[in-house]
């Protein structure tokens, strides 16, 4: 065999392999008949994206809303969560001071009513002052409760309002 035989066989090899790839291939050259859309068809497509669009747009500003709603909330919620855990320390020093005052002063006493004198005073003040204890975290709670739902409520408020307008 000689030098320049062989390429031209391989060449050729190649030609015949290549014509057998292409055969089976052929089938799949389909080609597309140009049709015309009828403008019917259009206008309806174009009509349901811009649709689409709009209600996508709503739904993601009535999303976006609700999250600020309800991080608005969460922050108040914190905020008075944080501000009743101080006043709930406060009347524990309060009350805990009050003890040991009482403690102090009985260990003072003279005589046994004494004792009875200040245990009777302590009684006295601390209802007192359980009283007004009560009072106050009861206006913080109420207060705690209206701040917290007031973000949602505006929110639902404001939702509602859209929805009546559309």
């Amino acid at each position: 065999m000689s030098e320049t035989s062989a390429p031209k066989t391989v060449k050729a090899a190649a030609a015949k392999t290549a014509k057998a790839f292409e055969a089976p291939f052929e089938a799949f050259n389909v080609t597309i008949p140009n049709v015309e859309i009828p403008a019917a068809f259009r206008e309806f497509a174009e009509k349901s994206v811009n649709s689409s669009k709009e209600a996508y747009a709503k739904f993601k500003t009535a999303a976006e809303e609700a999250t600020e709603v309800f991080e608005d909330s969460y922050e108040t919620t914190r905020a008075s969560t944080l501000e009743f855990g101080h006043k709930s320390l406060d009347a524990a020093k309060t009350n805990v001071d009050a003890a040991f005052t009482l403690a102090r002063d009985l260990l003072s006493a003279k005589t046994f009513a004494e004792v009875i004198e200040l245990q009777t005073a302590f009684a006295r003040k601390q209802a007192e002052t359980l009283a007004a204890q009560v009072k106050d975290f009861q206006a913080l709670s109420q207060k705690l409760t209206t701040d917290a739902s007031r973000p949602v409520k505006e929110g639902v408020e404001k939702a509602m309002k859209a929805f009546k307008l559309n």
